[in-house]
């Protein structure tokens, strides 16, 4: 008997229950959750539960999406590199998670070589309008994921607020500004760094230029198909950074802008990432009142040190008092 139940709580680490697989972890628990298109979401999902989180509080969901580094049409290296940004210690969210007992959700969406230009982990233009229906509209996609999430927390017991928490970094904060301006109304608070001196802004024109997606609301509307939130878009509480020894400037390359983008941003904005580019950016946001806190950090590079990762976790729970 003993040897059974050694046995079963073995097997119990990891198991499958209604298509989501379980993995008991040592600081929580890392769900998988499968594809389901009938209810409009083409990937797999990820799920952590720390372990210090509370069924008797109500809770914001942490969101981060996927950022592999490199194009790649194998769904193991993105699930892999998914599952490290969901249960890695040191990763943004993982720590915010943590820190505050608060579930986190990651997608597992594809990058493909296959469709290079396509940065989906950043929702550029090529991502937002093609219509590959595996690929297309990939924020719809997520949409739908947090929906299923929440609901599958609930079914947990665990009680979740109807808004939630965003964050990214590199690729992934530039897909979560994005989003930010295209569902405003289902985020409380958000955190995005190493954005490449550039944010998307609020605004159709900038000296002379046009500023169609992902530069501006030019043509949010035939995007969309309703008119920008402005009033939604405000009352979303940003941190946003930058380190002043950060080097990674993704404008120059054609899979993140093309050449026309690339020409506007460097005419209206500026070539040079820092401090240029980037003070010009906090600017408008400023102008147009946007609700953003932004830090700018001496002597940090692409990354994401201690002090910063703790600065994030404040923010999180300044807003987690709200």
């Amino acid at each position: 008997m003993k040897n059974t139940l050694l046995l079963l709580t073995a097997f119990l680490l990891v198991y499958v229950l209604n298509g989501q697989d379980m993995e008991d972890l040592e600081r929580g628990i890392l769900m998988k959750v499968n594809a389901q298109p009938d209810k409009g979401f083409h990937y797999d999902y990820l799920i952590f539960l720390p372990k210090n989180i509370e069924k008797d509080k109500k809770h914001y969901l942490l969101v981060e999406t996927n950022n592999t580094g490199f194009p790649t049409d194998s769904s193991e290296l993105h699930e892999r590199s998914a599952k490290k940004l969901a249960s890695g210690h040191y990763f943004i969210g993982n720590w915010v998670s943590q820190k505050m007992g608060i579930p986190l959700v990651v997608p597992i969406f594809p990058r493909p070589q296959s469709k290079a230009l396509v940065y989906t982990h950043t929702l550029d233009r090529d991502a937002i309008l093609i219509q590959d229906v595996k690929y297309k509209r990939l924020d719809l996609q997520l949409m739908r994921i947090i929906e299923h999430a929440k609901d599958v927390l609930r079914q947990r017991d665990y009680s979740i607020h109807e808004k939630i928490f965003m964050n990214g970094f590199s690729a992934s904060g530039s897909f979560i500004n994005r989003f930010a301006f295209l569902h405003p109304e289902i985020i409380k608070a958000l955190a995005t760094g190493g954005l490449n001196g550039i944010l998307m802004l609020p605004q159709e024109q900038l000296a002379g230029k046009e500023l169609n997606y992902p530069l501006g609301i030019k043509d949010f509307e035939a995007i969309m198909g309703t008119p920008f939130d402005f009033d939604a878009y405000k009352d979303i509480s940003q941190f946003i950074y930058m380190g002043t020894k950060d080097t990674n400037d993704a404008v120059k390359y054609d899979d993140a802008y093309n050449n026309k983008e690339r020409a506007i941003i460097y005419h209206a904005l500026s070539e040079s990432m820092l401090p240029e580019r980037w003070e010009k950016c906090q600017l408008i946001y400023k102008l147009h009142g946007v609700n953003a806190e932004f830090r700018t950090y001496d002597h940090v590079g692409h990354g994401t040190p201690f002090s910063v990762l703790w600065e994030i976790v404040e923010f999180f729970k300044r807003n987690n008092k709200i």
